[in-house]
């Protein structure tokens, strides 16, 4: 990401636009041209299994075919004649997800550590006779996925034409339940049954006083480094392919990773063990060249994040509604936010502004209003905006929900809890017909559009 520039954009997943998928996404990528945004933020693509979170899902590479409009709706129309040499440059992942979710629909949805031994273990016998009894359904799953591609590179290309880049998300890990750690036990922490023997999460923090103990398994990194971080190359490779921007979720994970034994029921027991984020960092730049990687270094960062972050030269995040405190070296505050950074009012893991500003005590309201110059109670919303817009951050993110000033209902998601989140969505008919030119006119006198 060039540090040089003045830019802003909207946090928005596919799932929160009118039609909950992409067949409204050029529609959208109208507003962000006429509101003079360039960026387009979004969660992960990946297909979440057991719920609707985006970061527990049935495969890094995968993509959740849901997103994706059916049937005539598709644009531009798939060749199929070139599936054969697509799934060619992706089988090191395509086969082994093609198999994972035939095998879970037929197993009634088990967890793969719950299947018949020969198919959990994966014995050559039982994959050789599975295949050749599930091959057309094996070629369906896999022809979905070429189908979301090529439906994705047209549309890629439309939000370039328009001066729009995409800016993904990867979860730092991935979910047990999930064909990579199926097709690559040796790549994780796991005991001879294929279960986790540490899961990964938080110690206790903002959003919880047991921390969030997320469940997903460790690395093994010993065995990753051994063949030069051949997965990790490769899902970048993917996430490059489809984004012009990505946020590496958890960030501080790659220099040390929370890690709770694996019947621990809360986060709140468990270590920071060391990881080798460096040389993976280092292996794909070799690879890769220059990263276009945003880090998210939220929540309690020790020096040693920030320093990895910096020697790869990767902006990090700060959120304004952190920054409300007694401590003057708070990275969150406007004055600390230097341009090296992506700067959000809240992020989806955040209340929306006007939300949070209700829930506040009186004293912490006037604390508020103070800090944004006195403004009044109804302004701060909106001073809100205006203070992350004119930040010397490199770039500016905001989410719908705040420019529609919305409140807590319009939340996408709390943090520790699984009711409700992952669901809101807008109408076009809820956008205000000066919206996009209030949003330019904002973005003009921010310096973060041309006139």
């Amino acid at each position: 990401m060039n540090f040089d520039t003045h830019r802003a954009g909207l946090l928005l997943h596919p799932t929160s636009l009118p039609s909950g998928t992409l067949a409204d996404a050029e529609r959208w990528l109208d507003f962000l041209q006429a509101s003079g945004m360039q960026i387009w933020q979004m969660l992960p693509l990946g297909l979440p299994l057991g719920g609707l979170s985006p970061y527990q899902c049935a495969s890094a590479f995968a993509v959740n075919p849901a997103l994706f409009p059916q049937g005539q709706a598709t644009r531009p129309r798939p060749d199929m004649r070139r599936f054969a040499s697509w799934h060619n440059t992706q089988r090191h992942w395509l086969d082994d997800y093609a198999r994972f979710m035939i095998i879970k629909q037929e197993q009634g949805g088990a967890e793969w550590t719950d299947w018949p031994i020969p198919l959990r273990d994966r014995e050559a016998h039982a994959l050789a006779e599975f295949d050749a009894v599930h091959a057309v359904a094996l070629k369906e799953v896999m022809a979905v996925q070429y189908r979301a591609t090529v439906y994705w590179q047209g549309l890629h290309a439309e939000a370039t034409t328009r001066g729009i880049q995409l800016f993904g998300d990867m979860p730092i890990f991935v979910a047990h339940d999930s064909a990579d750690v199926w097709a690559r036990r040796d790549l994780f922490l796991l005991d001879e049954s294929g279960h986790p023997t540490v899961v990964a999460g938080v110690p206790p923090d903002y959003f919880s006083e047991t921390g969030q103990r997320w469940g997903n398994p460790h690395y093994n990194w010993a065995a990753m480094q051994k063949d030069g971080f051949a997965w990790w190359r490769a899902r970048l490779r993917a996430h490059f392919e489809w984004f012009d921007l990505v946020r590496i979720d958890h960030f501080r994970g790659l220099a040390a990773a929370w890690t709770i034994p694996a019947q621990e029921p809360t986060a709140i027991h468990g270590e920071w063990v060391t990881t080798p984020g460096a040389a993976l960092l280092q292996a794909i730049a070799d690879e890769m060249g220059a990263l276009p990687l945003v880090a998210e270094d939220l929540g309690v960062i020790t020096p040693d994040v920030t320093a990895l972050r910096h020697q790869f030269e990767l902006p990090g995040m700060a959120v304004l509604q952190f920054a409300f405190d007694d401590h003057a070296d708070n990275p969150h505050k406007p004055e600390n936010v230097h341009p090296d950074t992506v700067y959000y009012v809240g992020t989806h893991d955040n209340d929306t502004a006007l939300g949070w500003w209700r829930t506040l005590p009186d004293h912490a309201q006037h604390q508020v209003m103070q800090r944004l110059g006195g403004v009044d109670a109804d302004a701060v919303p909106d001073a809100m905006l205006d203070t992350v817009l004119h930040s010397p951050a490199a770039l500016a993110v905001l989410t719908m929900q705040d420019v529609l000033h919305l409140g807590s209902e319009a939340r996408m998601n709390t943090p520790g809890t699984d009711n409700g989140n992952w669901r809101w969505r807008f109408e076009w008919e809820a956008l205000p017909s000066d919206l996009a030119p209030r949003l330019r006119d904002q973005l003009q006198k921010a310096h973060r559009c041309e006139r």
